[in-house]
């Protein structure tokens, strides 16, 4: 039996079918559910085996990229998902899905800890949209790019994806626990799209299996995706899938 992955949707979401062609392709059983389902109860979190928060700018980002759907979340579901992620199951947050798990307090995490890390406007003041490369840290924590040796290639799409943090302390204290799981290769910018200190492209959870990355693995899946995919025949998959496949390993481990 396939693994179920729950891929939520709200207003404004728009990398949700995206997402879900990922987790297909990898092995899951993907549905996209509305918030207010789970909100309503008439869809349980605890039945799904891990959950995605695609990208897009959910309620409009009012207020703040990913704020409302953050409010949601953790007000309305925060006892559920605190559940879900202490059992260790697999959640991603990509691109928005990121900036709503950062302002849910889930990453870094401890949950309702006072926020120590946010995610703020390009040092460039302007929207990019680009490919890039990106390197799995080898110390992370994270369950999701375990296995990942060589420089992978993704697109991202944000005009919000600059990490900040409170104090250098805290930005030490990220590296030293293991908690950066991605980072842009290449000196600068555009290499680096947003100028995210230590090149910080994605950051996990003390546990590994909360992932929040600003770039868009769902939409490197597939090999005609890729810019140079008329330039490389042997090229059969998108880097971006490698992810995908390792949350539904690690979902099925459990």
């Amino acid at each position: 039996m396939e693994l179920k992955a729950l891929i939520l949707r709200a207003p404004g979401i728009n990398r949700d079918a995206d997402a879900a062609l990922a987790c297909e392709l990898a092995g899951a059983q993907p549905e996209r559910i509305h918030v207010n389902r789970l909100i309503e109860r008439s869809i349980r979190l605890t039945d799904y085996a891990m959950l995605i928060i695609p990208g897009g700018f959910s309620y409009g980002d009012h207020l703040g990229a990913g704020r409302l759907l953050a409010v949601d979340l953790i007000h309305r579901l925060g006892e559920e998902l605190e559940r879900f992620v202490a059992d260790g199951r697999p959640v991603i947050g990509i691109c928005n899905g990121f900036q709503v798990l950062v302002k849910a307090g889930l990453l870094p995490g401890p949950l309702r800890q006072s926020p120590r890390v946010t995610l703020t406007t390009n040092e460039s003041q302007q929207f990019e949209c680009r490919w890039v490369q990106l390197e799995a840290v080898a110390h992370s924590r994270c369950r999701f790019t375990q296995g990942i040796e060589q420089p992978i290639e993704v697109p991202v799409a944000h005009g919000e994806g600059r990490i900040a943090v409170r104090d250098e302390a805290t930005l030490a204290e990220l590296e030293a626990n293991g908690l950066v799981a991605l980072r842009y290769v290449g000196e600068g910018y555009p290499a680096n799209p947003n100028g995210s200190p230590h090149a910080i492209a994605g950051l996990c959870n003390a546990q590994g299996n909360v992932l929040g990355l600003m770039p868009h693995p769902e939409n490197a899946v597939l090999p005609h995706q890729h810019p140079r995919w008329t330039r490389e025949p042997a090229r059969r998959e998108g880097d971006g899938l490698q992810i995908f496949r390792n949350a539904v390993r690690y979902a099925a481990s459990l």
